[in-house]
């Protein structure tokens, strides 16, 4: 029986993630000929042609696609092998990406439950942008990414549900019948600022920005002086002063999607489990009779079926 080198693996799982032999190489710190004599020195080994010649990307053939998905659970057991020879006391922490600070306030929760199963374990939350999250979760840097995008979620998607977006205001009334709408917000890159002002722009609404904020606690604060209204998921409502702006003073915005990725690089039983914790964290807290029930919690294949039926 013929051994596959580790070696050679991760260089084609290095070469797929980033889309290119050179990007490859940089990370793998080898030269570029070397990444293409390694991935041809495979593709002997296997007798198939693992990357499509007649496109310019790195694109798989079918058989590519099987062979890097087995490629990384090799990798998996492989790495979690030296994970179990090092002392708890160097272990690295499990390392989770989240876009915003929505849901920070829940996870400290999923994590001390998760500990009761899984224990001698360290937590690490990491802010980016959902490109950066999702790259870092498949080269295996994030364990688990939680994601909040306008679009739907990848196919990989562990699970995947829908936010309710509203404009809140503090407790002082606003008068919206005046323009510019005052606007409070973490900036024109911020997703949710994106949002509002597609929205408001739709309905020849004139907006100015009163306030820009590194966090959504301290959007918070300049909403409840009176300073102006944040588009925000209706859930960070929850346990705040904040009032709802009815549909009829502002445009109703859409639906935000929320998705978790778990990385396949890691312990899939361990990942899917916090995952699990996560998603019940997120859900625990009893939502105040005035605002909508939490969503169900659809696993991404249940979502497409439910999408393919409809």
């Amino acid at each position: 029986m013929t051994n596959i080198p580790t070696e050679l693996l991760r260089t084609l799982v290095a070469v797929v993630d980033h889309r290119s032999f050179t990007k490859a190489a940089h990370t793998l710190g080898v030269t570029q000929p070397a990444v293409s004599a390694q991935i041809k020195r495979l593709q002997t080994m296997l007798g198939q042609e693992l990357f499509d010649k007649n496109i310019a990307a790195a694109a798989l053939t079918p058989a590519g696609e099987a062979v890097v998905t087995y490629a990384r659970r090799l990798l998996s057991i492989n790495d979690q092998i030296f994970q179990l020879a090092s002392t708890p006391a160097v272990r690295r922490p499990l390392r989770l990406g989240v876009t915003g600070d929505y849901f920070s306030p829940y996870l400290p929760r999923a994590f001390a439950n998760f500990r009761k199963r899984w224990p001698f374990r360290k937590f690490e939350i990491v802010g980016g942008t959902n490109a950066k999250h999702l790259h870092d979760m498949r080269t295996g840097e994030l364990d688990l990414i939680l994601l909040l995008t306008v679009d739907k979620p990848e196919r990989d998607a562990h699970y995947s549900w829908t936010e309710e977006m509203v404009w809140a205001r503090g407790p002082a009334p606003i008068n919206f019948a005046a323009d510019p709408i005052p606007l409070v917000t973490r900036g024109d890159h911020w997703m949710n600022h994106q949002m509002a002002v597609s929205e408001l722009e739709k309905v020849g609404r004139r907006y100015e920005i009163t306030f820009v904020g590194p966090s959504i606690l301290s959007l918070i604060a300049a909403a409840r002086a009176g300073l102006g209204v944040i588009p925000c998921v209706r859930r960070r409502m929850i346990n705040t002063d904040l009032v709802q702006v009815p549909e009829s003073e502002l445009p109703k915005m859409p639906d935000a999607v929320c998705s978790i990725y778990i990385s396949e690089t890691g312990d899939a039983a361990m990942l899917k489990d916090l995952a699990d914790e996560v998603v019940a964290g997120i859900r625990g807290p009893s939502l105040p009779s005035d605002l909508a029930q939490p969503p169900r919690v659809l696993p991404f294949r249940e979502l497409m079926e439910r999408e393919r039926s409809e």
